[in-house]
């Protein structure tokens, strides 16, 4: 017997119609904290396999720790394939345009008829409203939703660098599944889940929002924003490198003045507060750019960190492969490619018992898991290969 504690959502079954990056991070959550996650794709298969550019890591990135079946959704045999693994699910999740799981009878009003226990979780765009019948995506809702706006310079907006919306939202829908969980335990009854892109983004700008609630003044975009704190920036120093360097309590600029030589800043009663040194950032910190600009990122680093004090190396995420405490500390993790490589992958940001949450199961091929769950949903092997030669299921 082992005594290695089961994962928390062991013998949770979970049905995806998922694609792209919102609906299968709320999988590959749940699965990696345990639960049996089935990825129903199309013949074809989830369109992320064959993205090119940005989108090329998706699929390998979020669809660890899935199985895979390819139904054919537009015919009957494929649909009926999918209602026996509905029939035996805990939680279905989808992020398809609204009415498309409608069109398929695959939606919460048909599948809570077949399995009033189910929790169905919708991802998309809009919470229900004005805005629901509109397309979006990350980047649409990062513009409308003031995101795009804080992350560029004034008069040029720019979307945050990774699907923030797309990510977090799935997150958000796992999170919606798990209160769900808890509360069919207490009623015995299922529910509908649904998270959404904008809302996601509305929740990330909160603070922005609040600022403008409790000062009055409306927040700028951060390149240039007023600063919380007197010394929170990037310094370009020797060689052109550069370096994010912080003070952001007054022991700590007692500390960095200390350690750079800088006594004659610490003495100075213009300086004396954060809040004094906020406001004489305008002359304060060309004093500070030249101070430092001779010394090497390497050497200011080494001193940061000596005095415990904030600072980061500007980092490439390529780079991040080799980062020796993401290595030492199993925050990589072997995987699979599109391609049949093999890579690295970061697992989920927390631990649980000491433990960070691993692949179990790489990202699946297309229909790799195909016959086992048709034989599991009742299927005989007859039968398996009927529906194959009819097109309603493909894969091994």
């Amino acid at each position: 017997m082992s005594d290695t504690p089961p994962l928390p959502y062991a013998g949770i079954r979970v049905v995806e119609f998922t694609h792209m990056v919102m609906g299968p991070t709320c999988g590959m959550l749940l699965g990696d904290l345990g639960a049996e996650v089935i990825k129903v794709e199309p013949i074809e298969g989830d369109s992320t396999r064959r993205l090119l550019g940005s989108g090329a890591g998706f699929f390998p990135t979020f669809n660890r720790n899935k199985k895979s079946i390819a139904l054919d959704l537009k015919n009957p045999e494929g649909v009926e394939a999918a209602l026996r693994l509905v029939a035996s699910a805990d939680i279905v999740s989808e992020n398809f345009k609204p009415g498309t799981m409608k069109k398929l009878g695959l939606d919460y009003d048909s599948l809570k008829k077949l399995n009033p226990r189910l929790i169905y979780v919708s991802h998309k765009g809009f919470l229900p409203g004005p805005y629901d019948h509109r397309t979006a995506l990350d980047e649409v809702v990062q513009m409308m939703g003031g995101l795009a706006y804080m992350t560029g310079r004034a008069g040029d907006p720019l979307r945050a660098g990774t699907s923030v919306n797309d990510i977090m939202g799935g997150m958000f829908g796992a999170i919606g599944a798990m209160a769900a969980l808890r509360q069919r335990q207490q009623t015995g009854k299922g529910c509908e889940v649904q998270s959404a892109l904008f809302e996601n983004n509305i929740f990330l700008v909160a603070q922005h929002m609040m600022q403008f609630a409790a000062t009055g003044r409306a927040a700028d975009p951060m390149p240039s924003r007023i600063s919380a704190w007197g010394v929170y920036d990037v310094f370009t120093v020797k060689d052109g490198e550069q370096i994010f360097l912080a003070a952001v309590s007054d022991k700590q600029w007692t500390i960095f003045c200390k350690a750079f030589g800088l006594e004659e800043l610490l003495a100075d009663p213009r300086l004396a507060t954060n809040n004094d040194r906020v406001l004489a950032r305008d002359w304060m910190m060309p004093i500070l750019r030249s101070h430092l600009a001779g010394r090497s990122a390497a050497e200011l680093s080494a001193v940061f960190e000596q005095n415990e004090l904030p600072f980061a190396p500007i980092t490439r995420p390529q780079e991040l492969f080799d980062d020796p405490h993401l290595n030492a500390t199993g925050g990589l993790a072997p995987v699979r490619m599109n391609d049949g490589s093999q890579s690295k992958v970061p697992l989920m940001p927390f631990t649980i018992g000491g433990e960070r949450p691993g692949i179990r199961l790489q990202p699946p091929l297309l229909g790799e898991h195909t016959y086992a769950l048709l034989r599991e949903a009742g299927y005989d092997a007859a039968q398996i290969a009927q529906l194959k030669a009819r097109g309603a299921v493909a894969g091994d």
